[in-house]
């Protein structure tokens, strides 16, 4: 299979625009390799771009290629899952195994860091994991916000016998709830304001939340300081509340007093670290559900429809199929 010399391109010109170019194929290095694209998901750090032009303080300054959590085929003909960070392997953060927290890390569709919704990509050789026959290509691109959600569940520190809490059940706090059940969870609550969302939850076996159940680690996943509040409220005296979500304003805020007189810890998750592996094993050995998240497929020709359709909130994950 040989690279193309010119291919399609989605890239964020303007919030709400996402628009096709033609682009040339870069160049590949000595250290990289050209993936042919055949997966990619729209993740909710994806819609804060298409919706508010920027995450935070990072704001929209040239068009930008979206999309993270993608997986594809090399010209060789290997499939792969491509990790989105591209960590520089020398700060302090890279040393002490912290390559999330690399402060010169590149990251797909994300501030100038062009992403994965185009036909082709040239990526570093050393951030491509094969995938094993037993996973799709959907399923490839599904494993990036596994990682998210195993990276959160492990600051949440979740052991055989405990209660957990997750406030919020988009695609990610679905996978916390999976990932948290295979660590040994025994009960899972959870709230999310859409039915469809709560469903899925239950099928995957939590309970709604009723205000009065008391877990031993609470996760919220939905960015929303009204999931904050009642994660801080959930858990229990001495608990875990862990902030997988990411806010629209740049502003997380809940009750100092009631998680003072609890004496809670919180910890912040980003991104993931030397998840893939782990990742893989859950979905082989189908203890993680990540086929069925994926609930709308598009072609990339069609990608404006998609975020259109994503920023409803309708069914689960978005799925880009090149």
């Amino acid at each position: 299979m040989n690279e193309p010399n010119l291919i399609q391109t989605a890239r964020l010109v303007a919030p709400h625009q996402v628009r096709l170019f033609p682009e040339p194929l870069a160049a590949v290095g000595p250290d990289e390799t050209a993936v042919r694209v055949t997966a990619v998901g729209i993740c909710g750090s994806d819609l804060h771009w298409y919706q508010e032009g920027g995450i935070g303080d990072s704001r929209l300054e040239n068009p930008l290629v979206l999309g993270h959590e993608f997986a594809g085929i090399t010209a060789a003909g290997q499939r792969v899952a491509l990790d989105p960070c591209v960590p520089c392997e020398h700060c302090e953060d890279c040393l002490q195994g912290n390559p999330n927290l690399c402060p010169n890390q590149f990251f797909a569709g994300t501030g100038t860091d062009d992403g994965g919704m185009r036909e082709w990509v040239v990526w570093k050789t050393r951030c491509l994991v094969p995938l094993p026959d037993t996973l799709s290509d959907e399923d490839g691109a599904m494993l990036e916000p596994l990682g998210i959600a195993l990276h959160a569940v492990d600051l949440g520190k979740v052991r055989a016998g405990m209660r957990v809490g997750v406030f919020g059940c988009g695609p990610i706090g679905l996978l916390v709830l999976q990932v948290a059940r295979a660590a040994g969870a025994v009960d899972v609550v959870a709230t999310d304001p859409l039915l469809h969302r709560l469903d899925a939850a239950k099928r995957f076996g939590a309970r709604m939340w009723d205000g009065a159940q008391i877990v031993d680690v609470a996760f919220e996943c939905a960015g929303a300081n009204a999931a904050v509040q009642d994660a801080v409220r959930a858990v229990k005296n001495g608990g875990r509340v862990i902030l997988v979500g990411i806010p629209s304003d740049d502003r997380t805020s809940f009750s100092a007093s009631v998680a003072r007189r609890k004496g809670l810890t919180i910890k912040l998750s980003r991104r993931m670290k030397h998840t893939y592996p782990r990742a893989i094993r859950l979905v082989e050995s189908g203890l993680v559900d990540v086929h069925s998240l994926v609930t709308h497929r598009f072609a990339l020709t069609k990608v404006a429809d998609a975020f259109a359709l994503a920023k409803t909130r309708e069914g689960l994950k978005m799925m880009i199929v090149p």
